[in-house]
């Protein structure tokens, strides 16, 4: 056995995680037979304003079951050619091309749970990335017409938000609410709304906490456990359970990792960060990086999809603090509402190249890194925009990087070995040698 330069141990509340995600997909599943409802929508959507309907209220985002079909290479393969033989085209986002093509041969990714894909009540969407409004259009079509609402939000970077814009939203949420009461015949419910609202500051707030725990060496995380972790907020941001099990289970645990050096990669001796979504089939290239001593602390996805940040006193990036606010009524929890979400990080740089290459160049510098990997991604075309001049900014800054291409939902559209080779390369050109 070889010998470790800091010890490791497995998370304890690693069961735990995997338990609140196989809930979230049997909950959906079963929600008819217990009076529930079903909706449908991206990861970013609004859920904290379905949960104004009830606690019998059960969604699906699109996103993270995109992937969970990627990781399935076979499963992924049954639904591309489905869609492809559909005639949509191949270049199109392939969490889509998933989520559609489980809907054309009618199979849901968690057959323990059900065998046919579990059809929605109504579709919950909002638009930033190109993709995401005619996702769900077509869905609605594929399934036979589901009743749907999207709300614009691509109003542009938050630094420069005004009033006039969150009105904007704000009037869109307003209106989504009465659309909600009118397709499902229930009376909406303002309390839960505010404690949906209050759970999400908690998720995302303590998320990016966890996140910036991984400043310390050696890392308590690893980016391949962390899709494990990260993916609870994306299911469901606003729910109690998300909220709880981040602030009360996940972060203590690393923040006590830190504190007694328990590492990621017990062999810790270079530190990268990626960009963007991972070939989801591939994530074993993760396990080939430890063979060179090499932990990947995360990525502005891992760190930005679901964390909010912000500049903190002594200058350096941290989680964004949870308002302080008292929220008594609909309209201050909608307000609430559409300014935290505005300061994503992930919704920045639909905006402009630059905003990405500052956030990525301040994670490498402030996390201590001595390299970035940059995912070509083919499957995303919202995340991936502008990723040459990422490169370029990157690399201008000083710091390595290395492209790679691919696909996070195709696996068709990945060579592990060659990208295994890239990676060689890589560290060679940094004088990283592997451990023998």
């Amino acid at each position: 056995m070889m010998e470790t330069k800091y010890p490791t141990e497995a998370l304890k509340c690693w069961n735990k995680a995997k338990i609140l995600r196989e809930n979230y997909y049997k909950d959906f599943a079963e929600a008819h037979d217990k009076g529930g409802l079903r909706w449908v929508g991206g990861a970013w959507s609004f859920d904290a304003i379905p949960a104004g309907l009830g606690d019998d209220v059960y969604s699906l985002t699109g996103e993270p079951y995109g992937a969970t079909v990627a990781f399935n290479d076979k499963f992924a393969l049954e639904c591309h050619e489905a869609t492809e033989a559909r005639g949509f085209a191949r270049d199109l986002c392939s969490y889509m091309r998933n989520y559609w093509g489980s809907i054309l041969i009618n199979k849901y990714a968690w057959p323990q749970f059900s065998e046919e894909f579990p059809k929605p009540d109504f579709i919950w969407q909002d638009h930033i990335c190109c993709s995401h409004a005619k996702w769900y259009q077509v869905a609605s079509d594929l399934e036979g017409g589901i009743p749907m609402f999207d709300i614009d939000v691509s109003v542009g970077p938050y630094e420069e938000l005004t009033e006039h814009k969150i009105n904007y939203i704000v009037g869109q949420m307003q209106d989504g609410i009465k659309w909600l009461e009118k397709i499902t015949g229930r009376d909406y419910d303002d309390e839960l709304l505010i404690k949906a609202v209050k759970n999400e500051f908690r998720s995302c707030h303590y998320w990016a906490a966890i996140c910036e725990l991984n400043k310390a060496i050696p890392a308590p995380l690893d980016e391949k456990s962390m899709y494990s972790l990260y993916v609870l907020g994306t299911l469901k941001k606003s729910a109690k359970w998300t909220a709880d099990f981040y602030e009360k289970e996940l972060y203590p645990e690393v923040k006590d990792r830190v504190v007694r050096g328990i590492a990621a990669v017990g062999n810790e001796k270079c530190r990268i960060m990626t960009d963007t979504q991972p070939p989801w089939a591939f994530l074993r290239i993760f396990r080939y990086l430890e063979q060179y001593g090499c932990v990947s602390i995360g990525s502005l996805y891992t760190f930005g999809l679901i964390g909010l940040w912000e500049d903190k006193e002594d200058g350096t990036w941290g989680p964004r603090s949870i308002p302080n606010i008292e929220i008594t009524n609909r309209d201050e929890a909608l307000r609430a509402l559409a300014d935290w979400n505005l300061s994503k990080p992930e919704w920045q740089h639909f905006y402009h190249p630059k905003l990405k290459s500052d956030m990525m160049i301040r994670i490498a510098k402030e996390w201590k890194l001595d390299g970035v990997f940059l995912h070509f991604n083919r499957g995303c075309e919202g995340l991936s925009l502008g990723i040459a001049e990422n490169r370029l900014a990157i690399q201008k800054a000083g710091i390595p990087t290395m492209p790679f291409e691919g696909n996070m939902g195709d696996e068709r559209e990945f060579d592990l070995e060659r990208t295994m080779k890239r990676v060689d390369t890589f560290m060679e050109s940094i004088r990283v040698e592997k451990i023998k």
